[in-house]
Order: C-alpha cells, then structure tokens, then sequence
C-alpha cells in the first residue's frame, strides 16, 4: 500500500494557499520517506498550450521552487516538444510559450532538443515495446518533481502523474510510437470543411476534397483532429481496443521515463476540465476544485486524485483511464492501493 498525502482546496483562486500547500506536501514527502533531495532538481510541468486559460500557472509553485531554494538545490523547469503543430512543436517556440505564460522563475529545459531529435533509448523489455524514446535531459536525470494538472484528456480518459511521465518525457518520436495505431474517421455529413484539422495535423495527413479525407497511411493516430473539430465530424470507430492499446503503451514508457530515478508526484485537482491543457482554446469545468495530491507512487497518487473526482462529481467521470492504472500496477510501475493521509 502507498501513501497519497491529501491538502484540500476548493479553489483555484486561492493562489497562495495553493502554493504553500504544494510546499507542505513536498516537505510531507521529503520527511516521512526521507527522501534527501539531490543537488539537482528539476520540475517536470506542463507550459499549456497558446489560447489554453486553464494550464496550472506557474505562481502556484512558487512556495515548491521556495523550498528547493532553502535547501541550495538548483532547479529548472523541464519539458519535451509536443507532437502537434503549435507554439510546442520545436524548442525556440517552446521557451517563447514558456515566458509568454509566466515560467520565468527558473531555467526552462526542453529535454529532447530543438526538433525532439535528442533522446535516451530506455530498455524495458514491454509487451508492447522494448526500449522507450525518453528525452535526453530528463532520461539523464537521478531525481525530478512531476507536477501534474489532473484533468480530462480525450484518449487517455484522464491526464496526471502517469500521462506526464509518458507523454510528457517523451521525445517526439517516443509520443508517435505511443499513439500509434489510432485512426480516427470523419462523418462527413457533418464536416464543414473548415479546415482546423487539417491545420492541426502533425503529419499532413488530412487534407480538403472537398471535406475532410484522413490518410490513413500517413496518420500516426494523435486523435489532434478529434480534439480540434468544432463540429465533433471527426470520431474513432474503434475506440474500446485502440483506447486498450494505447493507455498500455502510455504506461510502459511512464515505466521508462522514471527508470533508475527518485521522483516525487504532486497533482494539483484543480481547473479540471475534460479536455487537456494541450487544446489551445478556452474550456469549462466539469468538477468542482478539489486540492492537491502527492506520492513517491505515481500510479497510487493519479488512482486517489481520480476517486476524489468521481466522488465530488457523485459519478465515473474520466473512467477510461483505471485501464492505465491497472496495467500500470500489472508491470510494477505503483499500487492501485493506497491511504490517504490529510496535510
């Protein structure tokens, strides 16, 4: 059983409790698995996307990045390039979006260089892969802190410690491999050919004839289109087993990308909206802010933040995603069982 240490809160607004609770709860961990951080400590956050309003904004770590300090640990924000088109797409975008959304605190790293051509191949002898495209700088790491915005997400079911592993300390062509497989359609009765998933392509393989035609042979199976589409014309037909896949693929390399290293786990439940802060538009909520979570288990601390959703949503919201966890747990990546302890 691992222990989930709990701060409840019940607004995102709430900026300066937000970041002292954050702080608390690293030092909750730091205390009762004495856990003696290393001279280098990265966190791994997520920038949110250009036009994204509900990205976990980077005011609510200062109160971690102040603890870091108070123990003369050197720290930066790390992150890789994104697989789709967009302010993520290479590195000098990628620090531009950084600053524009506030991440001036510390140094910002992008972990798998200008292109996502710089990567670690991780061995771990998986069903589904052998070794794992994890980027360099992060793949290099002894120990990191993934803060983790706990929110929906349209593959995954639900995006928090496990997804920033995977997704997020992924090259570009770690994060292809993971969706691979994954083809949408389009209901064409309902395409306007306004051309947004076309532009939001990340392989080109969407184009206008004269509504929108899906390439099947090029698409790497991002789902970008599904989530861009005003008209909700684009769909996957085959969303049980490829939705099985590829929650399985997302959990071997969250298995790789924290190989050999100690890291700690904070989610922040708050913001939570259905989609991920990945869609560079404005979004609402779909559950009331709840709090913060953290763990030295990353599979423990994204099943608590999920049951203390449902449980404030009084239903199975975002319930695709116990796939990944349960397959988590099956290849040793953390517990499905654990206890919560209240800061």
């Amino acid at each position: 059983m691992s222990t989930v240490f709990f701060k409840p809160i019940d607004s995102y607004q709430k900026t300066t409790e937000i970041s002292a609770g954050a702080k608390q709860l690293l030092n909750r961990i730091w205390e009762a698995e004495s856990v003696k951080p290393a001279s280098y400590v990265p966190l791994k956050v997520h920038f949110g996307e250009k036009g994204n309003q509900t990205y976990i904004a980077p005011e609510n770590y200062a109160g971690i990045i102040e603890q870091l300090k108070s123990h003369k640990v050197t720290s930066a924000y790390i992150e890789t390039n994104a697989l789709y088109r967009g302010q993520r797409q290479n590195r000098t975008a990628h620090l531009q979006l950084a600053q524009d959304h506030g991440f001036t605190q510390l140094p910002v790293v992008i972990a798998d260089g200008e292109y996502g051509d710089e990567y670690v191949k991780v061995p771990i002898k998986g069903k589904h892969f052998d070794t794992c495209l994890i980027g360099k700088a992060i793949a290099d790491l002894d120990q990191m802190i993934v803060l983790s915005h706990f929110k929906g997400h349209i593959l995954a079911g639900f995006g928090g410690a496990v997804k920033q592993l995977a997704m997020g300390c992924a090259s570009r062509g770690g994060k292809l491999a993971q969706h691979a497989n994954a083809i949408p359609k389009v209901r064409s009765r309902k395409c306007t050919a306004c051309g947004a998933c076309a532009k939001h392509c990340p392989a080109n393989a969407i184009t206008l004839d004269p509504k929108a035609v899906i390439n099947e042979s090029k698409c790497v199976g991002c789902a970008s289109c599904i989530a861009v589409c005003p008209e909700g014309a684009v769909y996957n037909t085959l969303w049980a087993s490829i939705g099985k896949n590829f929650k399985e693929r997302m959990a071997e390399y969250a298995l790789a990308a924290q190989k050999g290293k100690s890291v700690i786990y904070i989610n922040f439940i708050l913001n939570i909206t259905r989609g991920c802060d990945c869609e560079g538009r404005t979004m609402r909520m779909v559950a009331p802010d709840i709090g913060i979570t953290a763990s030295r288990d990353p599979v423990a601390v994204d099943t608590a933040s999920l049951d203390l959703v449902q449980k404030a949503k009084g239903r199975k919201i975002f319930q695709r995603g116990r796939r990944t966890l349960r397959y988590a747990e099956k290849i040793g990546l953390g517990t499905t069982d654990y206890q919560i302890v209240k800061a």
